[in-house]
C-alpha cells in the first residue's frame, strides 16, 4: 500500500533527464513538480560522460524545485534494462528465536541465504525481490513475521547488473549534491505500475520505446520474467529523416513532430510540405507518404527484433498482448504498425496525471509509484543486500521548503548524433536458457 509523504523520481533517459516530486495523500499520487531537461553526457541508456550527466540532474532537478517550492535531497533512481539478468532464488534457514516467532532477523537471514551464489567479477546483485515464504510447509505466505515455526524458506527473484552501468549511475546522483533512497529497475517498475493486475498474472508484453533504445520486458504470474534492449528508439527515427532528405537532425524531428505518421496506409501522397535540404537554396517539397515510409521502415525494424526475441520464449501468446509507452510510441500510427507486425492486440498506455499525458514521462511516474509502494518485507530483504545491521525503514525521500542556491553551468555542446549497432546475432533463447526455456510451460 501505497504511504503518505513526499517521493522523488530520477530517470536519466538517453534524451532528456526528467524528475517528478510526488506527494502522496490517503495512498492518492498528486504530482506536485516536474523537471525535463535534455540530456547530454548519454548515449544509447549508458552514461558515457559523468559531468555532462550530472549537470543534466541538476537542471532537472532545479526545475522541479522551483515548481514544487521545495529542496530535493534525495531520489529514487531509475536503473536501466541493459544486461540485466533475472534469476530465480531460494533460501531456507532453521528459526534462531527460542519462541520460534518469526522475527525481522529471520526474514534478513532467509534473504542472505537465497544470495548465496556465485557472481562475476563484473557483475552486482541490484535487488532480490521475494515472491513467497514458506514456515514449516505452509505455503503462500506474503509475510511471515509474527508467525511460529521451526523452518523458514523463501523463493524469490534475484536481479543482477554491469558493476560499470550502477557506478556511474550513482557516481552522477551523487555528484549533483543528491542521496539515493532506492535504485529501481526501470521495466519492473514499469510492468508493475501500468499493468492491471489480471495482465501482470496472465501475462504481458511492455515494450518502452525511448529515444536511444526500445527495452521489451515480459511480466507473467506477477513476475517481471524477461527483459531485452535493442540499441534503437526515436532518435534513429530522426537520423533516418535526416540522412534519406539530406536535411539538418532539427529539421528532421520537427518533420516527425509536425508530420509524421508510422503507418503509410493512414496519409496522403498529395499533401505536402516544404523542407529545408543541405545544398539547396529553395525548400524542397516532400509528401507526406514518403516521410511515413522512412518512418514506418525503421520502426519496423524495432518491432521485429523484438518479435524475434518474443518469438524465441514463446511470449506473444501470452492473453495479455502488447502494451507500448515510452516518447517515440507516441507517433501516429505506431500502435497500428505494432499491430499489424506482432499480429496481436496492441495498445498504448498514457500517463493520466494532469501536465503529464504523454508517454515520455512513464518511466519516471512508474520509478515513483514503485518506490512508494515498496514493503517492509522487500526492505528487509534489501538489508541483506547492502548489508545494513538495522532494519531499513521506506521512508520518502527527506525534502525541505526553503530556499534554494545552485551552481552555474555553462551549456555543453551537443554530441555527435551516431549509427546505432546492430546486434551480434546471439539467441536469446541460447543466453537464457538456463532460466526462461519453461517459464510459461
Amino acid at each position: 500500500m501505497a504511504k503518505t509523504g513526499m517521493y522523488v523520481g530520477l530517470d536519466i533517459g538517453t534524451t532528456s533527464v526528467k524528475v517528478v516530486v510526488a506527494e502522496y495523500v490517503e495512498n492518492q499520487m498528486n504530482i506536485i513538480g516536474v523537471g525535463n531537461a535534455k540530456s547530454e553526457g548519454i548515449n544509447r541508456g549508458i552514461i558515457v560522460d559523468i559531468e555532462k550527466t550530472v549537470q543534466a540532474i541538476q537542471r532537472a532537478v532545479r526545475q522541479a524545485e522551483e515548481k514544487a517550492g521545495i529542496q530535493i535531497r534525495s531520489v529514487s533512481v531509475g536503473l536501466p534494462a541493459n544486461l540485466l539478468e533475472v534469476e530465480s532464488c531460494q533460501g531456507m534457514i532453521a528459526v534462531n528465536n527460542d519462541s520460534k516467532e518469526i522475527s525481522d532477523d529471520d526474514v534478513r537471514n532467509v534473504s542472505s541465504a537465497a544470495l548465496v551464489r556465485s557472481v562475476p567479477p563484473e557483475r552486482q546483485i541490484i535487488s532480490i525481490l521475494p515472491q513467497e515464504f514458506t514456515v514449516d510447509g505452509f505455503e503462500g505466505i506474503k509475510d511471515p513475521r509474527g508467525m511460529i515455526g521451526v523452518r523458514l524458506e523463501m523463493f524469490g527473484v534475484v536481479f543482477t547488473g554491469p558493476k560499470t552501468i550502477l557506478h556511474n549511475i550513482r557516481k552522477c546522483v551523487e555528484k549533483a549534491g543528491l542521496t539515493i533512497n532506492e535504485m529501481v529497475i526501470t521495466p519492473l517498475a514499469l510492468t508493475e505500475s501500468i499493468l492491471s493486475d489480471g495482465e501482470k498474472d496472465f501475462g504481458t508484453i511492455v515494450i518502452d520505446i525511448g529515444g536511444g533504445q526500445t527495452t521489451t520486458a515480459v511480466m507473467h504470474d506477477n513476475q517481471l520474467k524477461f527483459t531485452h534492449v535493442n540499441q534503437e528508439g526515436g532518435e534513429y527515427v530522426t537520423k533516418d529523416i535526416s540522412t534519406v532528405l539530406n536535411t539538418s537532425f532539427n529539421n528532421a524531428e520537427a518533420l516527425k513532430i509536425n508530420y509524421g505518421d508510422a503507418y503509410p496506409e493512414r496519409t496522403s501522397a498529395s499533401e505536402e510540405f516544404p523542407v529545408d535540404v543541405i545544398g539547396k537554396s529553395e525548400p524542397v517539397k516532400i509528401d507526406e507518404r514518403y516521410l511515413s515510409e522512412i518512418i514506418e521502415a525503421r520502426m519496423e525494424q524495432i518491432f521485429n527484433k523484438s518479435k524475434e526475441v518474443l518469438n524465441d520464449i514463446d511470449a506473444l501468446s501470452l492473453p495479455g498482448g502488447v502494451v507500448l509507452t515510452g516518447g517515440a510510441a507516441s507517433l501516429p500510427g505506431v500502435v497500428d504498425l505494432a499491430q499489424e507486425v506482432f499480429d496481436t492486440n496492441v495498445k498504448l498506455y498514457v500517463p493520466n496525471h494532469m501536465g503529464l499525458r504523454n508517454p515520455v514521462f512513464t518511466n519516471v511516474i512508474s520509478i515513483v509509484d514503485y518506490s512508494a509502494n515498496l514493503n517492509e518485507v522487500y526492505q528487509l530483504a534489501k538489508s541483506a543486500v547492502t548489508g545494513e545491521k538495522s532494519v531499513p525503514q521506506a521512508q520518502p525521500e527527506a525534502v525541505v521548503a526553503q530556499e534554494v542556491h545552485y551552481e552555474e553551468y555553462d551549456n555543453a555542446d551537443e554530441e555527435e548524433y551516431t549509427e546505432p549497432e546492430q546486434p551480434a546475432g546471439e539467441s536469446v533463447k541460447d543466453r537464457v536458457k538456463d532460466f526462461f526455456s519453461n517459464i510459461f510451460d
